[in-house]
């Protein structure tokens, strides 16, 4: 993460949500020149009150003076909206701009949106993120990129502002798989830890001191070392939530039956996910996952009383 720009931009930034917002403020610390856009525009008052920058009241109107239009919304239509609806960006947007799409999407849409910047003699890079909330807010999140070498050579050492890693992986639409990727990892990994948990505590072990001496062998994992003391508090309002992980699982679902991949462990973790959704942790975070599992344990519990 850098934090003083090498050269100063002009930059938009359209979807302050709990990603955007603090990505946005990295943007404006580095001293770019930022205008904002979010369809709450109280929202985007509140941005401007907190850091150097301006607000638009449509994301034309912040895509016009910018040299780099970044997007952070919530799913497909969203960004297509965005882009392509009454008022969105390409309405405004300079030839020669590059949109970076740091929303998850499907690989599709992404291949799509780069047909359309390339038609507007502008250029598109799909660049998901990992990291979470915390990791907006630290400065610290991991973008994954899809696009051409030269326009990603343009845009990486602004995506620095906010990240600690940042890769291209190939042309467009492989950030967004590679992000299909990440959360399939996640998946099992979270299903794998609320197991582990839960058994310590069924088997009258103390969770924590368990947790402690696992965390430095073979099991230490991100997920471990920053949501374990959350999960056996039963507090599931740190991070991302339930709704947006099934979304992003369904497109890695979806990309799988494509390319001939079997997802077993994503498929199951998945159903499990939507069960969290029917027990009424759509909102719960992604580690709400041993929520579930005592709720069984419970209910089986209660049956064979």
């Amino acid at each position: 993460m850098s934090s003083i720009a090498t050269e100063t931009k002009n930059l938009a930034f359209i979807g302050l949500g709990v990603m955007g917002y603090p990505m946005a403020g990295w943007l404006s610390r580095a001293g770019h020149n930022v205008t904002v856009y979010n369809r709450t525009s109280a929202v985007a008052q509140r941005w401007a009150d907190e850091y150097r920058g301006t607000t638009a009241t449509t994301p034309g109107m912040a895509a016009a003076s910018a040299d780099i239009i970044f997007l952070c919304v919530g799913n497909d239509k969203d960004v297509t909206e965005v882009i392509l609806g009454d008022g969105g960006v390409m309405s405004g947007i300079n030839p020669g701009a590059i949109i970076v799409d740091h929303t998850t999407t499907s690989a599709e849409l992404a291949r799509r949106l780069a047909v359309t910047a390339s038609e507007a003699g502008c250029e598109f890079v799909d660049a998901p993120v990992s990291g979470g909330q915390q990791g907006a807010e630290n400065g610290q999140l991991t973008v994954m990129c899809g696009g051409e070498p030269h326009v990603y050579s343009q845009v990486e050492t602004v995506i620095d502002c906010y990240a600690k890693a940042v890769q291209l992986l190939g042309g467009y639409g492989s950030g967004q798989l590679c992000k299909m990727v990440n959360q399939i990892c996640i998946a099992g990994l979270v299903q794998g830890l609320s197991e582990g948990l839960a058994f310590a505590e069924r088997a009258g072990l103390d969770a924590h001191q368990v947790v402690e001496v696992i965390r430095k062998g073979a099991a230490q994992s991100w997920q471990m070392e920053n949501r374990y003391k959350t999960m056996l508090n039963a507090e599931y309002e740190h991070g991302f939530a339930v709704q947006w992980m099934r979304k992003d699982l369904a497109f890695a679902l979806e990309e799988a039956k494509r390319n001939g991949s079997q997802l077993p462990v994503t498929e199951l973790v998945d159903t499990y996910y939507a069960e969290v959704q029917d027990l009424g942790g759509n909102r719960y975070d992604t580690s709400s996952l041993l929520f579930r599992l005592k709720r069984l344990t419970q209910e089986q519990g209660n049956n064979h009383e």
